[in-house]
């Protein structure tokens, strides 16, 4: 027995011998007169800089870090605004403590700091800090929003407080066009959100992408019915918005299903987008039970009828991938970035479109207050070329100067030899609506006997005598004046993207070039007409399609320079007051309305 008892212990002590070796780590002994460096921390949640968005009073955080000690850590503690949170003391690892399930869910907004101290034995301290802040609760802040993801550190839709579920591996970049971050694309990842909300008879999206070609074709958002026979997309219900390779560009098609069929909108080259300028697009579609209508940077690239959208068996809504149920010809995820996503239960109109991408960019955000409906652009000219809406100053040509009298105010813009002014129009505050009017009042100087008056026109490259003579028309619109000694007549000639089209009022639309008096011209541009007055009055209107501004992103005054040039249609010596431009096709009672106010 004695043996027996022996032989027991002895394989006892071997077994523990074993164990130490093999899954036990060894102490090894430490100096303590060798602790030559203070502790380490990293923070690393919540980051510098964060704005937390939640739509809560009260939010709630989780708090991440690492501290290390080269010898040993005596205590670690985390503080909020100056609130100790927690003392750690006790380490399962000595020399280092991590940290990543520390919740805090009492974060009110303002301005916070997080502040990580760890001592060592010998008394050394290191204090970590970040600073961050918590935003109030989202408010909605267009008609009709139902959902806002700007990807500032979450996948949360900050009017219902959905959380996406997650694919794959997304993340988030830095790289942003408004706020903190932006969806961070990658292969077999993308985001979903239920459906059900978005399942309304108008549909709006509105987002910005920094474009990456690689894979050359991907889902961007989709809100599709399951595959059929888990194969072949079904394009009956729902939609798709995708992009493909185009020639080395990408090219963005929308795809609606009315359940009976699928009803494709192809922009061709005007919905293609060049991903090696690196720089932000804002893409956004629109659907409603007329139409449907794909906008790139604010414009219209592709349209058409449509005569409602049918969202039976539809599951699932995809962000920045066509996953799960539309892949059948290869759209999965987009590696891209994408930020400030928001989903209308309404179609949003264009105007909508324009000043919601200058609300996210920053470029635009006017003081000024209209005084007429849909009016965005006034020069006085009372002393200055001053733009107030955006209160930005013409670019002056040449010596342009003032008529020391005008119709409104101090003064009025007058006209001089090789002289004008341009405007940009597509910066801070786009010009180049979908439809478009212009007002201002006029005093002619015939001489000389053909002049330009406003232009909107693109560059003619392909002219012989490039850059000196240009006069390209299938695109924007020139009013200009031509005559004789008897009479000026007044053109306006506007393009749709294919060819141009003439309003020539004839002597409906002439003045006598002895006149002295003050006239009110206006003219209107719109998907169906041109209409050109004269005080009021129509003197030139016909049918038009639509106009086209592909190319037009200076607006020229007071000449045909640089854009329309090749007739003779230079500086125009006459004087111009209260020029205003508008988002709309004025109505004559309107424009009427707006002459008699400067009476």
């Amino acid at each position: 027995m004695k043996h027996f008892k022996y032989v027991i212990t002895l394989l006892m002590a071997a077994f523990l011998l074993v164990a130490c070796e093999d899954g036990i780590d060894s102490l090894t002994e430490v100096d303590p007169g060798a602790d030559e460096t203070a502790p380490s921390i990293t923070i690393i949640s919540p980051t510098e800089g964060l704005a937390v968005k939640v739509n809560e009073e009260l939010a709630t955080i989780t708090i991440k870090f690492e501290a290390k000690d080269d010898i040993e850590l005596a205590s670690v503690q985390v503080a909020l605004d100056g609130t100790i949170l927690k003392t750690y003391s006790n380490f399962l690892d000595y020399r280092r403590l991590v940290v990543d399930d520390l919740v805090y869910d009492q974060l009110a907004d303002g301005d916070h700091v997080l502040t990580v101290t760890a001592t060592d034995l010998e008394g050394k301290t290191t204090n970590g800090t970040v600073n961050f802040t918590k935003e109030p609760a989202y408010v909605v802040k267009y008609p009709g929003e139902i959902l806002y993801m700007p990807f500032d550190g979450a996948y949360v839709d900050l009017i219902s407080f959905e959380e996406a579920q997650e694919f794959g591996s997304p993340s988030i970049s830095e790289d942003n066009i408004a706020g903190d971050g932006s969806y961070q694309g990658a292969t077999d990842t993308y985001l979903t959100l239920d459906p059900e909300r978005f399942k309304n008879a108008e549909f709006s999206a509105i987002f910005w992408m920094k474009i990456n070609s690689t894979p050359d074709r991907a889902g961007v958002l989709t809100m599709s019915p399951p595959l059929v026979d888990g194969t072949n997309n079904d394009l009956t219900k729902g939609f798709r918005f995708f992009r493909e390779n185009a020639n080395g560009n990408q090219r963005f098609k929308l795809n609606v299903g009315s359940g009976d069929a699928g009803t494709w909108l192809y922009g061709g080259e005007a919905a293609d987008v060049d991903p090696s300028t690196g720089e932000w697009v804002n893409f956004a579609f629109t659907i409603s039970g007329a139409k449907a209508v794909v906008y790139i940077d604010g414009q219209i690239a592709s349209e058409g009828a449509f005569n409602g959208i049918d969202w039976t068996d539809v599951n699932v809504l995809s962000i920045m991938s066509g996953a799960p149920n539309f892949t059948q010809w290869n759209h999965w995820s987009d590696e891209s970035l994408m930020d400030e996503l928001r989903i209308f239960n309404r179609a949003i109109s264009q105007e909508e479109i324009q000043q919601i991408m200058a609300d996210d960019s920053g470029e635009f955000v006017s003081t000024y207050p209209p005084t007429f409906n849909g009016e965005m652009f006034y020069m006085p000219f009372d002393g200055t070329y001053n733009e107030r809406f955006r209160n930005i100053d013409a670019t002056v040509i040449g010596t342009p100067g003032y008529a020391g009298e005008s119709v409104e105010g101090d003064n009025a813009y007058a006209g001089a030899t090789d002289s004008y002014l341009t405007f940009p129009t597509n910066e801070s505050g786009p010009l180049t609506t979908e439809e478009f009017s212009a007002t201002f009042w006029y005093k002619l100087n015939a001489d000389p006997t053909r002049g330009a008056i406003l232009v909107m026109g693109p560059e003619d490259v392909d002219n012989a005598a490039y850059p000196d003579v240009q006069n390209k028309r299938t695109n924007g619109f020139r009013f200009f004046r031509e005559g004789d000694a008897t009479r000026q007549v007044f053109k306006l000639n506007v393009g749709n993207g294919e060819a141009d089209s003439w309003f020539d009022g004839g002597d409906a639309a002439a003045l006598d070039p002895t006149t002295t008096d003050w006239v009110h011209l206006a003219f209107t541009i719109s998907g169906t007409e041109c209409v050109v007055y004269f005080d009021g009055e129509v003197v030139s209107q016909g049918n038009f399609s639509g106009v086209d501004w592909t190319g037009c992103d200076i607006l020229s005054i007071g000449s045909g320079a640089p854009r329309f040039t090749e007739w003779g249609h230079g500086a125009d010596l006459s004087f111009i007051d209260e020029l205003r431009l508008y988002n709309k096709a004025l109505t004559q009672q309107e424009i009427q309305d707006i002459r008699q106010a400067g009476l």
